[in-house]
Parts: structure tokens; sequence; C-alpha cells
């Protein structure tokens, strides 16, 4: 028992370390896409939000298939490769001159998320026990937070030498990462012994509400995939630096470390993850709607800080009600098709909204993507509603038998 609770403290140790780099990794180059390639570039918004969209399937639409990988042979020989397929996306990234060519080091950088992503998560289901997640999962977010921010300033920083050395930098702390599981992570088995490739697939497919919740969950994504495009080219058009987009992330960062703890220890007292999962969502679509009434930086800043509220009330319940689904013989597999939420929301957001931003500039009405936006997120609220009252509840048990 000594022996599993050291195990069980020094896996959750690595893996806090290996998120840092993760995230920070991919926050020195996601964020700077659309700056360099709509704003400085003058790409059309469309192109490269259908660049990103489809780097977003690649990833969370393959997950599926990376984590039934993990769940036969193990998490870290998929966590390394899909490390080094990352970095190698970010290096070609650097010097992607058309569209076609962004979006093949996009697909690249996707590939290897696909195999590192579902590990990594069915790790923390496997080392993390199931009344302490909540508190873990704020935790690893307050130190996501800080380094996705500490990645935006490097990247921002570097925007200014060049895109390359932002790619670059992307690339070197991919490399790093990898070479740390490689050498770090002990050769820990995500799901029960005998499940095979194809039966840890199938597990999940067949959950009728996991599915139901994984659909519904990408309303969820397609607004959180706007930090990453609309917010940061709406900033830029209106204060013309790339440092207002640092400012915005540093604020989360903030926020993240000041306020997400304290929050879910409050939240876990007074509400049940159902409720803090519709209320957050709730809060981001109202807050993403007021960026249509935004003139000046002042007023994004205050709907993004909202926003932000808003995600880190709903961030840690997505995260436990997942792995609350996830079954020991397929954790990996659960994992991974809860990415495909990811890959639906990501592939709508960055398509629909590019598409939305180049009709609004064209008919001369700036609000139009945002409140499509709101739209789309109260929709959310309302089908995560039908799924979690009780008498939905009891016709969604009558519809799975």
């Amino acid at each position: 028992m000594v022996g599993s609770n050291r195990a069980r403290k020094l896996g959750k140790r690595f893996i806090m370390l290996d998120s840092a780099l993760v995230v920070a990794g991919f926050n020195v180059v996601f964020p700077i896409i659309g700056l360099h390639f709509v704003d400085q570039l003058g790409w059309a918004a469309a192109s490269v939000g259908l660049a990103l969209g489809v780097r977003q399937v690649s990833q969370q639409g393959l997950a599926l298939f990376g984590g039934s990988l993990t769940d036969r042979f193990g998490g870290k020989p998929l966590i390394v490769l899909g490390m080094l397929l990352r970095a190698s996306g970010f290096a070609l990234m650097g010097f992607a001159a058309t569209p076609l060519q962004l979006m093949v080091s996009l697909i690249l950088s996707g590939l290897g998320g696909s195999l590192f992503d579902p590990a990594r998560g069915a790790l923390v289901v496997k080392l993390v026990r199931p009344a302490e997640r909540p508190r873990f999962y704020s935790r690893m977010l307050m130190q996501e937070t800080a380094a996705a921010v500490l990645g935006a300033l490097l990247g921002t920083f570097l925007l200014d030498f060049d895109f390359r050395w932002t790619a670059m930098a992307g690339c070197f702390l991919f490399l790093l990462a990898a070479l740390a599981n490689a050498l770090l992570l002990p050769s820990y088995r995500t799901s029960t012994p005998g499940t095979g490739a194809l039966a840890a697939m199938r597990m999940p497919l067949r959950d009728k509400p996991f599915l139901i919740l994984v659909l519904t969950l990408s309303g969820y994504y397609v607004l959180q995939t706007q930090l990453m495009l609309a917010v940061p080219v709406l900033l830029m058009q209106l204060s013309g630096s790339a440092k207002s987009v640092a400012w915005m992330y540093g604020m989360e960062a903030v926020m993240a470390v000041t306020l997400l703890y304290p929050m879910a220890r409050l939240a876990e007292r007074h509400f049940g993850l159902e409720s803090r999962l519709m209320t957050g969502v709730g809060v981001m679509a109202i807050s993403i709607g007021t960026l249509s009434l935004a003139r000046g930086t002042l007023g994004v800043f205050a709907g993004v800080a909202v926003f932000y509220l808003g995600g880190l009330f709903a961030d840690p319940a997505r995260e436990a009600l997942v792995a609350r689904y996830a079954q020991a013989r397929a954790r990996a597999s659960y994992i991974g098709l809860s990415r495909f939420g990811l890959a639906l929301g990501g592939l709508f957001g960055y398509t629909t909204t590019g598409y939305l931003m180049d009709r609004a500039r064209a008919i001369g009405m700036p609000a139009l993507p945002w409140l499509v936006l709101s739209s789309i997120g109260m929709a959310t609220v309302l089908a995560l509603v039908w799924q979690f009252t009780p008498r939905a509840k009891l016709r969604l048990e009558k519809m799975v038998s």
C-alpha cells in the first residue's frame, strides 16, 4: 500500500511537470497563428480558420484511435512518439508560405496530439482517486493557465523578431517534453491487462449517455476556440498591437492562479458537477455575446474577464464528469472519444467564425460573429439541462435501455 501511494504521488508530480511543458509549448505557437497569418500576412481569416479546424479534427477526431492503442500498448511509447510529431509540425509551420503548407504542418501537429493526449488524460484517471479529481484538475488547470500565459508571452515576444523563432520555440519545448517522458515516465498501464485495441475502442462507442455528453460539449468547445482566433484578432484590430493579446493571457493567468482553486473548493460544497458545468457555459455564452458591443480594448477585456470566470467554473467540472465515465478496461479510449466533441467544436468554431469574420467585415456588421457564438453557447446550456435534470436523466435511461 505504501509503495502504491508513493507511485501515485510521484506519478501525479510528473503529470504536473509534463502538463506545464506541453501547455507552454502549445501556447507559444497557437495563439500567434491568427495574428501572424491573418493580421501580419493578410491571409483570409476563413483559410486560416479552416487550417486550424482541420488540425482540430486530425487530433481530436483520431484521439479514440490513439486511446485504443494506449490501452493496448501502454502510455509511454504513444506519448513520446506523439510529442515528436508535434515538434516536427511546429518546425514545418515556421516555414509555411501558403495555406496548404500551413494546413500540412497543423495536421502533423494534430496527429501528434492524437497519440499523446489520450494517454496523458488516462494517466490522470488511473493515478488520481475519484474523490480527489475535481481538486486535482483545479490545481492542474491553475498551473496550465500560468504555463499557457508564459507560452503566449514568449510567442508574442518572439513574433516581434520573426514567426520562425516562435515556431522553433514551440518545437523545442515539445522536444524537451518528449525527452522528459522518455527518461522519467514509468511504463504505466492505463487499462486493466488483456484489453485489445478494438475491444477498448468499442466500449465508449457503445456508452450512449457518454456519447451524448461528448457531442453536447462540442458547443462548449466552439466558444473556447475563440480565444485562439476571433478574440486575439479583435484585440489586434482595436489596439494595433500584439502586446494587447499578451495582456489578455496575463489577465487569464492572474484570474486562474488567484480564483480557480478557491472557486472549486466553494463550488464543491454547494454545487454538483452538472450544475457547475451548466452555469459556467451559460456565463461564457452571455459574456462572448457582449463582445458585440465592445468599441475599445477595455470593453473586450471586461467581456473576456467574465468569459474566463465562466471557464474557471466549468472546466474542472467538465474534466471530472468525463473521468467519471471512464471504465478501467478502456480508460484511454474513453478519454480519446471525449476529445471528439473538441474536434467537432474546433472545426466548426474555427471555420465558421473565420467565415463570419470575413462576412462581417464585408457587410459592415462586426457584431455578427459574437451574436452567433452566443446563441451556440445558450443552445449548449439547454442541451445540458435536457441531459442533467432528474426527469431528463430518467428519459435518457429509458432511451438507452
